[in-house]
């Protein structure tokens, strides 16, 4: 394949328009090329070709299954009366799955609550963090028909209130739920420019790798980085999926023995793996910091999310080699949330991205998808922005330029201090806009993706229908000298 007239951005400056060759996988050459002989053309029109954007935390069974369920928070949902009406609106009769919900919208839901607003269908609603899910007395007495109540049931005064705390791996085993399908889910990335995603589900094992693999033969285009537990060191990993990080996932109220998890780290490096540490909280970040101290760290042991991280932590963090992984659409999603619920004092703290540039700390951006969005482009534009829902700004000073913002989303998954560029005989893994850099950094938006290739395939094309242009006509097409 040619891609003709394109413009390779360096910085926040477009380059000269050139012509990218590729064959087999990569990048062959890049200049004023000629076709060759039944060669196939992608005209950029001098758009911007970047490579490929790599999600650096998601979790992609959670994601393909909040495709096919009912959204219970804002921004679709504001309130308990829209909530009922979503919820009674829902198409089917079986199981009614619900995600993102917040008690900003009607408190803690019991399963009275909801039996008042749909008695007879089993429903489950899912909590925003995803550590908590709602069920209704339908959905309550269906799984404990199944299977005996886990320690995670709530019960008040020997009464289920149907609030159902981390026990994800309890309720797919009881409802013998089978893997979500990905397809959706992957035309929905690769729209967005995303080539790569790292799946940083605590919980995935052998059985996760065979099904990423039959969703990769499927046709799910995104290569997969796959952390997750110990266990995964020992798993033979088919082309399309490489093995990242041990993940460590901390829960303020109840912190493991740090002595243990310290061992787990070690044990982690002691088979070449980093591992990934679940901070959202101050405490959560304290407890991390102590645990690598002690283990020691290793290249690439990594934060996830950092959600609140005060100077002297981020000096720690900088000490320590550690790099973070960030959620910068947060500020923009839950930024008002935040505002009602976290100390006006911790404000400066949340989800910071200058601080940790300034202190010299390798940082990465991820969704956190399903919990977060998708959509790479509207975290860049909150990085830059720093703007809640409601028009305020959490953090002024953590705010990126859009080529810093753009960097997040650019780094090598396996070395995440390493930026990804369009060179020869890199990886033909290519995201292509629809306009200069110049002018998409004001934009920021991802109606600007025109192409996405992943190992030189084609593997999102968005139809063009600009004026100059005849409506439908595709972008791709056979070289017309070749006869």
């Amino acid at each position: 394949m040619l891609i003709r007239n394109a413009r390779i951005a360096s910085g926040s400056i477009d380059g000269p328009r050139a012509d990218v060759r590729i064959a087999d996988g990569r990048i062959t050459a890049i200049g004023a090329l000629s076709p060759l002989p039944g060669e196939s053309i992608l005209e950029a029109k001098g758009g911007a070709l970047l490579p490929g954007l790599h999600d650096h935390h998601i979790h992609l069974a959670a994601s393909a299954a909040a495709v096919h369920s009912v959204p219970c928070g804002p921004p679709e949902v504001d309130d308990a009366a829209t909530l009922q009406r979503v919820l009674r609106a829902a198409p089917g009769s079986d199981w009614l799955r619900g995600t993102g919900y917040d008690e900003a919208v009607a408190g803690m839901l019991s399963r009275h609550q909801l039996d008042a607003w749909l008695p007879t269908r089993p429903v489950r609603i899912q909590h925003r963090t995803g550590r908590m899910w709602f069920l209704n007395s339908a959905a309550l007495a269906q799984l404990l028909e199944r299977a005996a109540p886990p320690p995670g049931l709530e019960r008040i005064d020997g009464n289920w209130t149907g609030r159902l705390f981390d026990e994800d791996s309890w309720l797919r085993t009881t409802l013998a739920a089978s893997p979500p399908d990905l397809t959706a889910l992957g035309a929905r990335l690769t729209a967005g420019g995303i080539t790569g995603v790292t799946d940083m589900s605590p919980a995935n094992a052998r059985d996760t790798v065979a099904w990423l693999h039959a969703a990769r033969t499927a046709g799910f285009a995104p290569a997969i980085m796959v952390a997750g537990t110990p266990g995964l060191s020992d798993v033979p990993l088919p082309p399309g999926l490489t093995l990242g990080p041990v993940k460590l996932h901390l829960h303020e109220n109840a912190l493991p023995d740090l002595d243990a998890v310290t061992q787990t780290a070690r044990a982690a490096h002691a088979r070449g793996r980093a591992v990934a540490i679940h901070c959202t909280t101050e405490v959560e970040l304290v407890f991390a910091l102590a645990l690598l101290r002690s283990a020691g760290p290793r290249p690439g042991d990594r934060i996830e999310h950092a959600g609140i991280a005060p100077d002297p932590l981020i000096a720690q963090i900088a000490e320590l080699g550690l790099q973070v992984v960030s959620q910068p659409a947060f500020i923009a999603e839950r930024g008002d949330r935040y505002r009602a619920d976290v100390p006006a004092s911790d404000w400066p703290h949340l989800y910071r991205l200058r601080a940790f540039r300034e202190a010299g700390v390798t940082l990465a951006a991820g969704s956190d998808a399903p919990y977060g969005t998708l959509d790479p482009w509207a975290a860049m534009r909150a990085a830059c922005s720093r703007q809640t829902r409601a028009g305020k700004v959490l953090g002024l000073d953590e705010r990126l330029s859009p080529e810093e913002a753009l960097d997040l989303f650019l780094a090598d998954p396996a070395d995440l201090a390493r930026r990804r560029r369009i060179t020869v005989g890199a990886p033909a893994d290519l995201c292509l806009l629809d306009r200069p850099w110049q002018v998409a950094r004001k934009v920021l938006d991802a109606a600007m993706v025109r192409a996405t290739l992943i190992a030189g395939r084609l593997v999102h094309e968005r139809i063009d229908t600009r004026v100059g242009k005849a409506p439908g006509e595709r972008c791709l097409h056979a070289n017309a000298a070749a006869g």
